[in-house]
C-alpha cells in the first residue's frame, strides 16, 4: 500500500474507476436515446462549433446527449493525468514502481485511444465495429484502473489453491467471451445510436442464443467455484464468487426480460450497467485471487 484509501490521492483512484464504468453507462444512454450522431462530427459537435449550438438539425436534447458524453471523457483525461503524476511521485520507492507507472501511462494512453475511437464511430456513421471496440476498450480501462487502485490503495488477497487456481483463469476469460458476444449482439439489433445506423446483419435471435448460452456456461462455472470454496478456508473468495454469482444471475434475468419484451429502453441501459458490474466485480475476484490474466515481468 503506497496510499491510504480514503486519503484525498486515493480517492483520485477511485475515482478513476467511477469514471471509466461511468463513462461506458453515459456510451449507453447515448446509444439507447439514438443520440449516437447528435453530434455529427469529431473533434466539433457540429462544424464550426466544439459545443451543441440553438436549431442544430439533430436537435438539441441528442446533441446535448452526445456532448456530455464527449464531456465526460475531458474529465476522465484530467483524471488519468492526476492518477500518472500521483504513481510517478508515490511509487519512486517501490519495487513495483515499472508496473505501477505502467498501469497508469496505459490509462492515458487508453483515454486518447477512446477519443480517436470516438472520431471513427462518428466518421463512419456509427459503424457497429467501433462501436463494439469502443465498449470493449472501456471493459480493459476498467480493469486496469481497478489494478491500479489495487497497486496504490492495497487489497487484501487470497491465493486460490486446488481445482480453484486452473479454473478461474477460465472464468475470467469467460466473462470476456460473454461481453464480446454481447456487442455482436448489440450491433446485430436496435438501439444503434441512430436510425440509419449500419448493423452486422447476423440474425438478432441466433446470436442472442449464442450470448445466453455463453452466460449460463459463466453462471454453471460460477456456481461450481461456489460450492468449491464453499466450507474451505478460502473464505475470502468464496465471498467475491457469491457477490459474482447474485450479479450475474440479476444481469441474466434483466437480460431474458428485455429479450422477451421487445427490448425496452430502460432495461437495455439496465443490462448495461450490469455488464459494467459484472466485469468490474470479476476482476476485482481474480486480483484478490492473484490470478487471470499473467504475463511474466513487467505486468505480472
Amino acid at each position: 500500500m503506497l496510499v491510504f484509501r480514503k486519503s484525498l490521492s486515493g480517492r483520485v483512484f477511485a475515482l478513476l474507476v467511477f469514471l471509466q464504468a461511468a463513462l461506458i453507462v453515459t456510451g449507453g444512454a447515448v446509444r439507447v436515446t439514438g443520440s449516437g450522431l447528435g453530434c455529427p462530427t469529431w473533434p466539433e459537435c457540429t462544424p464550426g462549433s466544439y459545443t451543441p449550438v440553438p436549431g442544430q438539425a439533430e436537435g438539441a436534447f441528442h446533441a446535448w446527449v452526445e456532448f456530455g458524453n464527449r464531456l465526460l471523457t475531458f474529465v476522465l483525461l484530467i483524471c488519468a493525468l492526476a492518477a500518472l503524476a500521483l504513481s510517478v511521485k508515490l511509487s519512486r520507492k517501490s519495487i513495483r514502481k515499472i508496473r505501477i507507472r505502467f498501469l497508469a501511462l496505459l490509462q492515458l494512453l487508453g483515454i486518447l485511444g477512446q477519443g480517436v475511437l470516438g472520431g471513427i464511430t462518428v466518421l463512419t456513421d456509427l459503424h457497429p465495429i467501433p462501436v463494439a471496440g469502443h465498449f470493449l476498450l472501456s471493459i480493459f480501462l476498467i480493469a486496469g484502473a481497478i489494478s491500479l487502485r489495487y497497486e496504490m490503495v492495497g487489497v487484501a488477497k487470497q491465493e486460490a489453491t486446488g481445482l480453484i487456481r486452473p479454473l478461474l483463469p477460465i472464468f475470467i476469460w469467460l466473462t470476456l467471451f460473454v461481453l464480446i458476444a454481447g456487442t455482436i449482439v448489440t450491433g446485430s439489433g436496435p438501439h444503434a445510436g441512430d436510425e440509419q445506423a449500419k448493423r452486422f446483419g447476423f440474425d438478432p435471435r441466433v446470436v442472442s442464443w449464442l450470448h445466453a448460452d455463453l452466460v449460463i456456461a459463466l453462471i454453471v462455472l460460477s456456481a461450481m467455484l461456489l460450492l468449491i470454496t464453499r466450507g474451505s478456508e478460502l473464505n475470502l473468495l468464496h465471498r467475491r464468487i457469491k457477490l459474482f454469482l447474485v450479479i450475474s444471475l440479476l444481469q441474466g434475468a434483466v437480460g431474458y426480460v428485455q429479450y422477451f419484451t421487445g427490448l425496452p429502453v430502460i432495461l437495455v441501459a439496465l443490462h448495461l450497467l450490469g455488464a459494467t458490474l459484472v466485469w468490474s466485480t470479476a476482476w476485482s475476484l481474480i486480483k484478490v485471487a492473484n490470478s487471470g490474466f499473467r504475463v511474466k515481468g513487467l505486468l505480472q
